[in-house]
Formats: structure tokens, sequence, C-alpha cells
């Protein structure tokens, strides 16, 4: 098991040292070549542990100490990270193979030349396996390396145009992120300070204020990371980034990352004071709400669906939240909502960026009528507004109602409180995104409308998979994370 999580994490980082200096046509073959291996490996991991946990040390540095002696650098695969890890390979995988159409010169909103092709990949690759490493990391210390080259990539594809305005939201990004990382940085030397360990149940350890604070360092860490109010406005500027990039920023990569943080710390020894309990969830409550205001004044595609996820990440958090407040069925749909959530918005990313490629726009005011012309791109996107906004038998409706269920086990008004909150946020975001789905595929057929077809194979068979995906994928996510914390 150890060579086939340690290849999940280094074939992504050799594709992208191997993949820079070809051509453009050999970068791609193997750039999609790496991403299809490590993803194939990762399920096949995922399944060989399946229900249970393996850990391996690899590398022991005694001055640091080594927690329970299992070395202080390895691998672990348990059921929490086995989420994040499908999620983070596969949509990888998906992602890339997307890229090899949408980043060539006929893209009518963004015409890539060959000679950018192996900087691209390079931070792609690299990314995944940035992402690998989070999901697999035994300890807080791995966890915080791996955190922080997803911050480096994030950085290098936000800007990759390198116009003025993606040059700024790259710097944006990274310095909001990586402040939020300092916290993080914090509580690892309060942490090795305190208890001479990195493992994830060493907050267990700490004793008085001193374990609040440290859960506290950790969400403002993942507060940054996730783009959580106030800490938001980085990830709307984000959408500067090529439309590959920004499906698998907001549906598998960073700001997953941070939510992940947060449910990893929580679930190791239970141990989150109920106080930081409460106040992660009332301002991921806070957070929903916020992101659902701006729906209404968006006319960019991407920016819409940037709010979105800002929202739903915050349902992941309010799920962490009830699992610190003793809910282990809402912690339990917070973390399947990182994988529902992820498949469900890659479909709607990868839909504005079938349309962008075809039409060269992705304004809401300037379309109308696209699904005359693109029937399976506007299919696609009613899926993916059913999946994320939790209409059954899709994606989101399972990790929603999980999250409903869990917020109900919690006495006192608080769960009816949460409840109602949530279901009045599905149901105007389910109308909203009807709304705007029914302006740009099926009103009034505008100029810009008036295109030939679906886009490429590649593009088209990606939207199929996802399509698929936002239906089955509860079936493998339910059974996975009823191994957690139950």
């Amino acid at each position: 098991m150890t060579p086939l999580l340690l290849l999940v994490v280094l074939i992504p980082f050799a594709g992208a040292v191997l993949a820079a200096p070809l051509p453009a046509r050999a970068i791609r073959t193997l750039a999609t070549a790496a991403a299809l291996i490590t993803a194939t490996l990762a399920v096949a991991a995922s399944w060989l542990a399946f229900p249970g946990t393996y850990r391996a040390g690899l590398l022991s540095l005694e001055w640091l100490g080594d927690g329970r002696g299992e070395g202080l650098f390895g691998v672990l695969i348990d059921p929490l990270g086995t989420v994040l890890l499908l999620v983070a390979t596969v949509i990888g995988f998906l992602t890339i193979l997307y890229s090899t159409r949408y980043l060539r010169e006929r893209n009518r909103e963004h015409p890539v030349g060959e000679e950018h092709q192996g900087r691209f990949y390079f931070w792609m690759l690299a990314f995944l396996g940035s992402m690998a490493g989070v999901a697999t990391a035994p300890n807080f210390l791995q966890l915080f390396v791996f955190w922080e080259l997803t911050t480096v990539c994030s950085w290098a594809l936000i800007s990759f145009y390198r116009s003025e305005k993606s040059l700024r939201a790259g710097f944006k990004a990274i310095l909001m992120t990586h402040a939020g990382g300092l916290f993080f940085l914090i509580a690892l030397l309060v942490l090795f300070a305190q208890t001479g360990s990195f493992d994830f149940d060493a907050p267990s350890r700490l004793q008085g204020p001193l374990r609040g604070w440290v859960y506290v360092f950790f969400l403002i860490a993942a507060w940054s990371k996730a783009a959580q109010v106030p800490f938001h406005t980085w990830l709307p500027d984000a959408m500067e980034a090529p439309t590959p990039v920004s499906a698998y920023l907001h549906a598998a990569s960073m700001v997953k990352a941070g939510v992940f943080l947060m449910a990893r710390a929580v679930s190791s020894g239970w141990a989150m004071p109920a106080g930081v309990g409460a106040l992660t969830g009332i301002l991921a409550l806070a957070t929903i709400l916020i992101a659902l205001s701006f729906y209404f004044i968006q006319d960019d595609l991407k920016r819409l669906l940037a709010y979105s996820t800002i929202a739903h990440l915050g349902y992941v958090l309010l799920g962490v939240a009830l699992g610190a407040l003793g809910s282990p069925v809402g912690f339990q749909g917070g973390v399947l909502h990182i994988l529902t959530h992820g498949f469900a918005k890659a479909t709607l990313f990868f839909v504005v960026g079938a349309v962008a490629y075809i039409t060269g726009s992705r304004s809401i005011s300037a379309l109308g009528g696209v699904a005359r012309v693109m029937p399976l791109t506007a299919t696609a996107y009613f899926v993916g507004v059913l999946a994320v906004t939790g209409i059954p038998p899709f994606a989101c409706f399972w990790s929603k109602f999980m999250i409903l269920a869990g917020a109900l086990q919690i006495p006192g008004p608080l769960g009816p409180g949460i409840l109602v909150l949530v279901l009045a946020e599905s149901l105007i975001a389910f109308g909203w995104m009807l709304h705007v789905g029914q302006k740009v595929f099926l009103g009034e057929q505008t100029e810009l409308a008036r295109v030939n077809s679906d886009p490429p194979p590649a593009m088209s068979g990606v939207l199929v998979a996802l399509m698929v995906a936002c239906l089955v994928v509860p079936l493998f996510g339910i059974p996975l994370v009823r191994w957690i914390g139950g």
C-alpha cells in the first residue's frame, strides 16, 4: 500500500517536470496520462483501504519527535482522506483532459498558443500532486507543507494569462491565503511546544484555553483558504484564471483543502471546544447568506459560480461545526458535501468554459438561446444546477439532508433555525440559477449564440462523465463517510 500511495503523490510531480520542456502535443499526452494513472491508483488505494485506516512512516527526525513513533513524514489513507483524494484526483484528471482542447488558439474567449502549454501543465500537475499530498498527509506538519504548495500553484495558475487583472488577482489570492497559512504555522508551533507532536490528535492533549486558541488559529487558516467571510473577496477575483483552473480550484483543490483541515482537526479526538464549534457554525451560516446576496448582481457566469462556491464551503464548515457540537451525522454530511459539491460544481464550471470557448463570452446579459446550438452543454448546466442546489436524487441533496438531520440532533432552537436558513438558501439559489439558465440557454437567441455546435469531443465527454457523476457519486460517498466519527 505504501508504494501505491507514494506513486499517487509523486507521479503528478514527475509528470510536471517531464512534460514542461516537451512539444505541445507531447505535453498534452503526457499530462493526460499522468493524471489518469494518478486517478486510477488513487481509486485502487481507496478500494484496498476501505473501510479501515492505513498509515506508514517514511522519515523520522528525532529532534522534532515522531508522535506515536510512526515517522514524522509518511502516508495515511482513511475514509476522511479518501474523500478528498478521490475528489482531487478524479476531477484533476477530468480537468486536464478538458484542458487539452480548451487551451487552444481556437478558444474564442482566450486563445492560447502552443508556447504556453508547458507552463500550464507544469502547474496543473503540481497542483494535482499537492492536493494528493494534502489528502494523504499523516500529520499536521506534512499537511502544512502541501497546503502551502497548493497556494503557490494556485497563484501561478490564477495569473496564467499575465494580464493586469490576472496578475493582480493572483497576487491577492496568494497574499490572503498565505496570511491565513501563518495562523496554521502558529498553531503548529504551539502544538510542538506543548505536546512535542504534530499528530492530528495532538490538540486534544492541550489543556485549558490554549486548546481553544489552537482551534481558532486553524479556523482562521481555513477561512482564508476556503474564502469564507471576511476573507472571501479573493475567490471571485480569481476568475481571471483559465476556466479549467477555476473548475479545479472551486471543485477539488485549494478551497477544499481549507475545509479539509477543519474536518481533520475536529474528527481526530473531537476536542474542539463547544464555543469554537458555535463560532464556526455561526460564521458558516453568515457566509452562506452573504454569498447568496451577491448572486443577484453578477453578470459574469464564473463570478456567479464563485459566490456559489463560497456558500457551499460554508455548508462543509457548518457540518464540521455540528460535529464539534455533538452530531456525527451532521459532520458526515459536511464531509460528504466535499465530494458531492465537487462534482456538481465542476459540471457547472465546465459548462461555462464550453460556452465561452464557443461564443467568446461569459456575460449573462449578452447570451441567450444557447441551447438551440449547444444542447449537450445546456443539459449539463441544468443537471449541474439540480445537483448543486440539492434537488433529489442528485448529488448535494444527500449531503444537505445529512447536514440538516444532524442539525436537528442539536438540542434547543439552533437546529430548527439552521433548518429554516438552509432550506431558504437552497430555494432562493435554485430559483436564481434556473432564472440564469432560462436567460442564457432557453431565452431569445442573441447574436453571440449564433454558433455551430457543442464543444469538441474531449470537452463534451467530460460534461457527460460529470452528469453521470452527479447522480452516482452519493452511492460511493455515503458508505464512505458513514465510517467517519460514527
